[in-house]
């Protein structure tokens, strides 16, 4: 396993690098909640470098100050010197849970998400049972707490869930409609909450893919890309992932034009972090297995804008008098450069109304934020729903399953009608319009 973050990580280059001008401030999303120098890109920079000096101790204050941060990467995005703030706090929460350890519910969730068939039996039962805590929300957003269990306060919006996963509805193999030529062919790499809980976003990709004649291939052995773990500092989880998809990839890879993802966080997470985690746990094997395996990942809708005839094709469908608003993913347009694309695609066949700030963070931030820290995720959502109600859209989209978790909370609480609906959901639904 990994050796310990403080013993090959080097904190105080990043700190010795801040300038301290400032700009990281008013677009951080901590700070605008929580507006402390402490919970600042340069206040957590320079507390990181006195903790490799010894002289800051890791203690609870300490762990409380560096769990706050979003990762939202906006700091990232305005520094002069591009410092990767998101990166360091990543690392020292792996310190972070070496000495105080994770949460039960945490190691739970791990657990269940590098044992596939464990996590089947699990949401199965779920769904099963699923009316006797939760309560299916008035407009269909999600399920709502009966009463409080450990973390989730009664009446919070929950995902839906589903009876059967996407995994588990669809064959391994998708051939074309036509086979009269040879086809591009695709893998999916579908995300956990679209797996079991938004399975109409792969659904909908399947039915893109087939319109446009493309073969697909759905890896059922494929496990989560462990962006929950690495955001909590489990590093052991992160590497049994990582390595078990990665060896799984390979043997498939070469056979497929292209890896899409419908998710902004698990795209960022194979294309990047995963390069990331590998280069700062010196493993440069895996850093290098990685990095080949990132050139066929794409997000979903950047690679049918891209290299598809998909824009054409619903330009020859009717419109909708529903209107969109498109909110961008932190980790779709600051760590990937992705935001035309989707709006490309839904531009043709739906009136599109772009919000005061469209890529401020939604605020979910992770396992930790929507847990002990959830009161902070709450006060970043309110700003997000207020820009969504002015627009008075009817659809609130964006490439990430996290922000419909977050967005789909803060748009209730805010009681804003507009709903909230994956890119490739709208798309599906444009390419059956008769023209």
């Amino acid at each position: 396993m990994t050796k310990k973050v403080e013993e090959i990580f080097n904190f105080q280059e990043t700190t010795d690098d801040c300038v301290m001008c400032g700009k990281c401030i008013p677009v951080c999303t901590i700070h605008q909640v929580n507006a402390d120098e402490v919970t600042s890109p340069r206040g957590f920079i320079q507390l990181l470098g006195q903790y490799q000096q010894g002289n800051l101790e890791l203690d609870k204050d300490a762990k409380n100050i560096f769990e706050s941060c979003f990762l939202c990467t906006n700091c990232v995005d305005v520094c002069p010197n591009s410092l990767p703030t998101d990166m360091v706090i990543e690392e020292v929460r792996a310190d972070i849970a070496d000495k105080f350890g994770i949460a039960w519910f945490k190691k739970g969730i791990f657990y269940l998400l590098e044992h596939r068939k464990v996590m089947d039996i699990v949401m199965k039962f779920g769904f099963m049972f699923k009316t006797c805590a939760l309560a299916q929300d008035e407009k269909d957003r999600g399920l709502r707490a009966r009463f409080s269990f450990p973390m989730v306060k009664k009446g919070r919006l929950l995902p839906s869930m589903s009876k059967i996963s996407f995994l588990n509805s669809q064959p391994e193999e998708i051939l074309a409609p036509k086979q009269d030529k040879p086809n591009m062919r695709v893998a999916l790499f579908i995300g956990c909450l679209a797996n079991y809980n938004y399975v109409g976003i792969g659904d909908s990709l399947v039915e893109i893919l087939k319109e446009l004649n493309i073969d697909i291939f759905i890896p059922k052995e494929q496990l989560c890309c462990g962006a929950p773990a690495y955001f909590t500092g489990a590093v052991d989880s992160v590497e049994r992932m990582t390595k078990a998809n990665i060896e799984y990839f390979e043997s498939f890879m070469d056979e497929c034009d292209a890896m899409l993802i419908p998710e902004a966080t698990c795209s960022a997470m194979v294309k990047h972090d995963w390069q990331v985690f590998f280069k700062n746990h010196n493993m440069p094997e895996w850093e290098a297995r990685a990095k080949k395996v990132a050139e066929k990942i794409f997000m979903a809708t950047e690679w049918l804008d891209d290299n598809t005839e998909l824009q054409a094709l619903l330009k020859t469908k009717g419109t909708f008098d529903t209107s969109v608003t498109y909110h961008d993913p932190c980790h779709a347009k600051k760590v990937q450069n992705i935001y035309k694309q989707p709006r490309n695609l839904l531009a043709p066949n739906y009136p599109m109304i772009e919000m005061s700030d469209s890529d401020r963070c939604c605020g979910f931030g992770g396992v930790t934020m929507q847990t002990e820290k959830f009161h902070f995720a709450e006060l970043a959502g309110k700003p997000k729903s207020a820009m969504i109600k002015e627009t008075k859209a009817h659809y609130v989209s964006a490439e990430c399953s996290a922000c419909r978790v977050q967005l789909s909370e803060a748009l209730n609480n805010a009681e804003v009608e507009t709903i909230f609906k994956n890119p490739l959901e709208l798309i599906a639904e444009a390419l059956k319009k008769e023209s």
